[in-house]
């Protein structure tokens, strides 16, 4: 639950065994709605449920707000961090965004790579980022 008591929306999606989880909440004290600025935080979980160690290299993200402005953010790791992830383990991260709009939503993905040099995708699910200013939801 989130500060107002409110249940999260959790978002959740498996490539090659690996599951991302994803918990966005609005930064209402770091927000300025008067101003145009909005901040949003994002909770990701990844968890190794397959046979193979494999490290996460890259990100990307697209992010949209609510009048289809996009930005693409590409970078090493997440949060300063390549994790390796040995089967079974687990990293859990927090980061965030703003926009311009009360409302938009960000979907990405990570670069993995296996022991054996292997390169994969794994999939970001798309996430919804609303604000309680939102007068619809997008997702």
């Amino acid at each position: 639950m989130d500060e107002t008591g409110e249940e999260k929306s959790c978002y959740a999606e498996t490539t090659r065994e690996i599951l991302i989880s994803v918990r966005p909440y609005y930064l209402d004290e770091q927000s300025a709605p008067e101003k145009g600025h909005y901040l949003f935080a994002y909770q990701i979980r990844i968890e190794n449920q397959g046979a193979d160690t494999v490290q996460l290299r890259n990100r990307y993200w697209r992010i949209t707000d609510a009048n289809g402005r996009t930005q693409e953010v590409r970078g090493a790791g997440v949060v300063g961090e390549q994790p390796i992830l040995r089967p079974g383990d687990s990293f859990e991260y927090t980061s965030g965004t703003p926009l311009a709009t009360e409302t938009g939503f960000m979907v990405g993905s990570y670069e993995m790579v296996t022991a054996d040099g292997e390169r994969f995708e794994v999939a970001v699910p798309a996430f919804s980022l609303d604000s309680p200013f939102a007068s619809k939801r997008l997702n």
